[in-house]
């Protein structure tokens, strides 16, 4: 599929429910990674005091067939980086036209310049059970977690998009 641009739905799941649902276009899909291009697709401003999601925002998602984790670099409507969201999820599955990732509560954020990396989200984690119910998975969210933020904070990091 690679070079051939097709719409897709992406599908944010998180405990079970569909939290939402998005259209996006396929920049490339090598059988284990893809990449889409899709509109910030949140209602309003998502303010989180370091960085602002807002219309106007295009992101470039990457999600993988074989990693527990998504990266989505987010750029302003004129094109200025802004920075990379990370969600930690279970594999993500192209079904047809539909693209399902479920969010396992984890996030890391990396400023443009990478002089910012920060984990997120650490107490929903562990407020959301999944140690408990699925341990197998809860490891490999962590250590998703832990690979990631070892990437941002090295040269590594730009090199899992190219």
């Amino acid at each position: 599929m690679s070079g051939n641009s097709a719409e897709l739905s992406v599908a944010l799941v998180k405990a079970g429910r569909t939290k939402i649902r998005y259209a996006a276009t396929l920049l490339h899909d090598d059988g284990t990674r893809l990449a889409v291009r899709a509109p910030w697709a949140g209602d309003g401003v998502r303010d989180f005091g370091f960085v602002r999601f807002e219309a106007g925002d295009v992101f470039t998602e990457y999600f993988w067939r074989d990693r527990w984790y998504a990266v989505k670099e987010v750029r302003t409507a004129a094109g200025v980086l802004k920075g990379w969201y990370c969600d930690i999820t279970r594999p993500a599955v192209l079904t047809g036209t539909e693209l399902v990732v479920e969010d396992l509560d984890l996030d890391l954020w990396r400023s443009a310049d990478g002089t910012d990396v920060r984990r997120l989200d650490e107490d929903e984690f562990a407020q959301s059970g999944l140690a408990g119910r699925d341990p197998e998975a809860a490891a490999a969210a962590v250590a998703a977690l832990d690979e990631l933020e070892r990437l941002a904070r090295g040269d590594e990091f730009t090199g899992l998009l190219a």
